[in-house]
């Protein structure tokens, strides 16, 4: 839609979702890349959301679906693209090498509004979520400057039950499952602040809905 219809999206922001590629090593530290910085920190990075990944073949189906077919990598902010890793294939707490870096899936991606405004699709964080293509975040275990041919190299699979893709099952789909929801919340690799919501989920499903009564002295 032209920026005459007065859309949310057409009023000024500040992001940091338009990426460039790069060709040459890049310092990856504990908060993310040097130079990529988010640009609300409220919400978003931090040492658990440090690198934000995104699969490469996920690109031929948003390509097709929002009609975009030059659509390029970066476009759902990701910091890094990745290539034969989608969701189904990775776990919370995987460790892998990149480069000279070391790091570990700490959650699954949830996709905020700016998405939606990057790209003027209004319900684009709703497609990911219900896609399951949300993409994942990075904790980085060991700094080191990471290149554009560097390979991700798997070191460890302590939690191969807790996929990305179960993760989003439990976290958008499954909510009144209990059970899986307290498992996943007690897996001790996962970001704190998806163990915050999970268990806010599960005392809430505890807490019983009529009153509490006082109890005679």
């Amino acid at each position: 839609e032209s920026s005459e219809s007065g859309e949310w999206w057409d009023k000024p922001w500040e992001t940091g979702f338009y990426k460039n590629p790069v060709n040459e090593p890049v310092w990856l530290g504990y908060e993310g890349f040097r130079g990529d910085e988010q640009a609300d920190r409220r919400y978003h990075g931090g040492s658990e959301k440090a690198v934000c990944v995104y699969s490469a073949e996920h690109y031929g189906y948003w390509r097709e679906k929002l009609a975009k077919p030059n659509l390029p990598h970066g476009a759902f902010g990701e910091n890094l693209t990745i290539k034969g890793l989608p969701e189904t294939h990775l776990h919370i707490g995987d460790r892998f090498s990149l480069g000279e870096a070391e790091l570990q899936v700490s959650q699954p991606r949830q996709p905020c509004w700016k998405l939606a405004r990057r790209w003027q699709v209004k319900d684009l964080t709703l497609q990911v979520e219900q896609t399951g293509f949300t993409g994942f975040y990075f904790r980085v275990l060991r700094h080191g400057y990471v290149g554009p041919e560097d390979s991700l190299i798997l070191l460890d699979r302590p939690f191969p039950q807790w996929s990305i893709d179960r993760c989003n099952q439990i976290m958008h789909h499954s909510k009144g499952d209990a059970e899986a929801t307290r498992e996943l919340a007690e897996c001790p690799l996962l970001s704190s602040s998806w163990k915050d919501g999970l268990w806010l989920r599960v005392e809430k499903k505890m807490t019983p809905s009529s009153k509490r009564t006082s109890q005679p002295d």
